[in-house]
């Protein structure tokens, strides 16, 4: 598996050429924050969204282009019905054994990362006035430090992430708090961010404060423009 210091200038080396040209905004937040929220109501603004999340459920996906690998590696025991990867069976393994989870990352974060760079690319010549990144471990990756302008942290209160998650996905809390004890602490993302959306409230509410980071990320865009 790459080091976090192999990735990152692996990612800066293709992604580079974007820098300073078009804002790059990274988006994360811990499970159950709502980033999906956020980014989608960017999107919906003209931002060019790349999920990275969604990129490993598609390269996943009955057919993906990791699952071939990932057969390979931990068996057909890890396929589900439709040949997708087994997410719930897959999870319980990589708690319990490190090596298993490093072993998966060797074969996910390479497409990942290509994935990532193509759809980064394909925005910016599209004309997208901003990108942005939506990484569910970008703290924790260390991979994109000296890569984006500005990190966006969706936040909420630890019970209301448990909550959401319970609802979303019908997994127990211990097995939420199993997850969430695996990312980042809610202080630490904060320590790091330099915007914050509070996701708290409303759906209204949230999207008063999107509609304030567009505008912010939006003048980003201006500066870069009025430098160049």
């Amino acid at each position: 598996m790459a080091t976090a210091t192999t990735n990152a200038h692996s990612q800066q080396s293709d992604l580079n050429g974007l820098k300073g040209h078009i804002p790059l905004i990274g988006l994360t937040g811990g499970i159950g924050s709502g980033k999906t929220a956020v980014s989608d109501l960017l999107g919906q603004l003209g931002a060019g969204i790349v999920d990275t999340d969604l990129i490993a459920h598609q390269i996943t996906a009955p057919n993906g282009i990791a699952m071939p690998a990932i057969q390979k590696q931990f068996g057909p025991d890890y396929l589900d019905a439709s040949g997708a990867l087994n997410r719930n069976k897959m999870r319980t393994l990589v708690f319990a054994k490190p090596e298993a989870r490093k072993a998966l990352e060797a074969i996910t974060h390479p497409l990942i990362r290509q994935e990532t760079i193509r759809q980064a690319n394909q925005w910016a010549a599209k004309g997208s006035p901003y990108l942005v990144f939506v990484v569910p471990l970008l703290v924790e990756s260390g991979s994109w430090e000296g890569l984006i302008d500005q990190l966006v942290v969706v936040d909420c209160s630890v019970e209301l992430q448990i909550s959401r998650v319970m609802q979303r996905s019908n997994l127990p809390k211990v097995e939420v708090e199993r997850i969430l004890n695996a990312q980042a602490s809610r202080k630490d993302r904060l320590a790091q961010a330099d915007i914050v959306i509070e996701n708290q409230g409303s759906l209204a509410e949230l999207n008063t404060e999107v509609n304030q980071l567009h505008q912010k990320i939006l003048k980003i865009k201006k500066d870069q423009l009025s430098s160049s």
